[in-house]
């Protein structure tokens, strides 16, 4: 791959839709993230188990709130696919600094991470439709559980829509 052709393709705004879901994926990933802050925060959000409330000790509270950062920021990684940024590796990277990110690889990883997040959202939330409340979250509480994590069955699909946009903004021109 030549620079001239990095240029030229670096050149290709990404769609006005693609930017809008990419803007969506971090709002999609954020309620989810705020109820575990509210859960390790100690507010009344409804979680309880078996009828106590939930008091994660520190370890879970770390892990818990480390979650909610690593979850939001790969979700602000999406950004990535319609940016001029993510198309050249960070220059901080070793080995691979400051050269042109491989479409192929862009594809690859944003599809692996769609079908990933797919099947785990999708498991979880079979989960749900099969056990129910089977902790004994309080009716209310479990609504809130619920609406802040069903947005996370988006993620995967929005995100296999970006790689898709940025599949066909970067594949070579067809030769006729």
């Amino acid at each position: 791959m030549t620079t001239a052709t990095v240029d030229r393709r670096a050149a290709r705004p990404a769609p006005a839709w693609a930017v809008r879901v990419a803007h969506l994926i971090p709002l999609v990933v954020l309620p989810s993230g705020l109820w575990r802050i509210a859960l390790v925060a100690g507010l009344p959000i409804g979680a309880t188990a078996y009828g106590a409330p939930v008091d994660p000790g520190f370890g879970e509270s770390v892990y818990i709130v480390a979650l909610s950062l690593v979850s939001e920021g790969l979700a602000l990684l999406s950004f990535g696919l319609v940016r001029p940024w993510g198309e050249v590796f960070a220059g901080w990277l070793p080995l691979v600094g400051g050269r042109p990110v491989p479409p192929r690889f862009a594809v690859t990883a944003a599809t692996t991470g769609a079908v990933a997040l797919s099947l785990i959202w999708g498991y979880a939330a079979w989960g749900v439709v099969v056990n129910g409340n089977d902790l004994g979250f309080s009716r209310p509480g479990f609504a809130l559980l619920l609406a802040c994590y069903a947005p996370l069955l988006l993620w995967g699909p929005l995100l296999l829509l970006l790689a898709r946009s940025y599949h066909h903004r970067h594949r070579p021109p067809r030769r006729n």
